[in-house]
């Protein structure tokens, strides 16, 4: 089925890129439930599928993710990056009529004959709260680093050449066709589904656990949305280099990552965003690192960079 997302000009002025840590762990589980994914994620789902195992609500989830997935499992988020625990916000905060239809078109069910939210969206909550701590925040700062460097390559292709060089490079799915955006299906091709932009926009979502394919928010309450395969999954879920994995025996992973990610000076701030670790956190290896002279840092005002030294290098196998 083809999806038609229309335009007004007060849409496309606000079309924007938002990372989505509610959304990866959704199409995270719907992978270990064995309803998706792709090869590229084998390496992680032999980690991850044990995890899972001991999950308390997996009916629950299972339910609403094995098959075609409730809209509000994936409310647009409101910020660039936000966080897990606004995301969960804005689904405990869904519409009960816009529950009652979603819950009701899943399950097979009238919508009067759906369950009250405050029955499922609590626990529903609760529980994806509970696999993102499980699954994703382990690796989302590897995977962090990938969105946002998709973001930061989509970005200057807007930059360079609008609207149209965005959407054509974003997937071969999607088409810029005279002020609609089509996104061609690949069942029932020739059935179409209109979405209407109006004043709210398009949110783009690189993702990492719907690769390779695009998906669309068909219910949007506000804003539409995409979700399209971000670039470089493909190297996400690599072994570490025989280097680095040496040193995460005798540094530990997190001072081993950090020296990785300092081939370019960073920030704190930066450095905690990559690792998916809090700043306090950074700041109390990268203590023990300088210590040991293989983080260098320089103060610009209230700015602190820091940077691997050469005897790091020389440590990675990068000197």
């Amino acid at each position: 089925m083809a999806v038609e997302i229309r335009f007004t000009a007060a849409s496309v002025a606000k079309v924007r890129f938002a990372v989505s840590p509610l959304g990866e762990t959704v199409l995270a589980l719907r992978i270990l439930l064995g309803t998706g994914g792709h090869v590229v994620h084998r390496p992680w789902v032999r980690k991850a599928r044990p995890l899972l195992a001991g999950e308390c609500e997996l009916p629950l989830l299972r339910a609403l993710i094995a098959g075609p997935m409730p809209s509000f499992l994936f409310p647009v988020p409101q910020e660039r990056l936000p966080s897990m625990a606004a995301e969960l916000e804005l689904l405990r905060a869904t519409e009960e009529a816009f529950f009652r239809r979603e819950y009701g078109a899943v399950a097979g069910v009238p919508a009067d004959e759906a369950p009250e939210p405050a029955a499922v969206l609590p626990r529903l909550a609760q529980a994806l709260h509970r696999c993102h701590d499980l699954l994703i925040a382990p690796q989302w700062g590897r995977m962090r680093a990938v969105l946002e460097a998709d973001v930061a390559r989509r970005a200057l292709t807007l930059v360079d050449g609008g609207v149209q060089a965005l959407f054509a490079e974003l997937h071969r799915d999607i088409a810029w066709d005279g002020g609609q955006l089509v996104v061609h299906g690949r069942r029932a091709p020739h059935a179409v589904y209109t979405v209407d932009a109006g004043g709210h926009g398009l949110v783009l979502l690189p993702s990492v656990f719907n690769w390779p394919n695009v998906g669309v928010d068909k219910s949007p309450v506000a804003a539409a949305s995409i979700r399209y395969p971000a670039v470089g999954v493909g190297l996400l879920w690599e072994p570490l280099p025989p280097e680095q994995a040496g040193l995460s025996t005798v540094l530990g992973h997190t001072r081993a990552a950090l020296l990785a990610a300092l081939a370019e000076p960073l920030t704190t701030a930066a450095l905690a965003g990559r690792l998916g670790i809090t700043p306090s956190a950074v700041s109390q290896h990268l203590g023990a690192l300088r210590g040991a002279g293989l983080v260098s840092t320089q103060r610009k005002g209230r700015t602190a960079l820091h940077l691997r030294t050469e005897r790091a290098a020389h440590l990675l196998g990068a000197g």
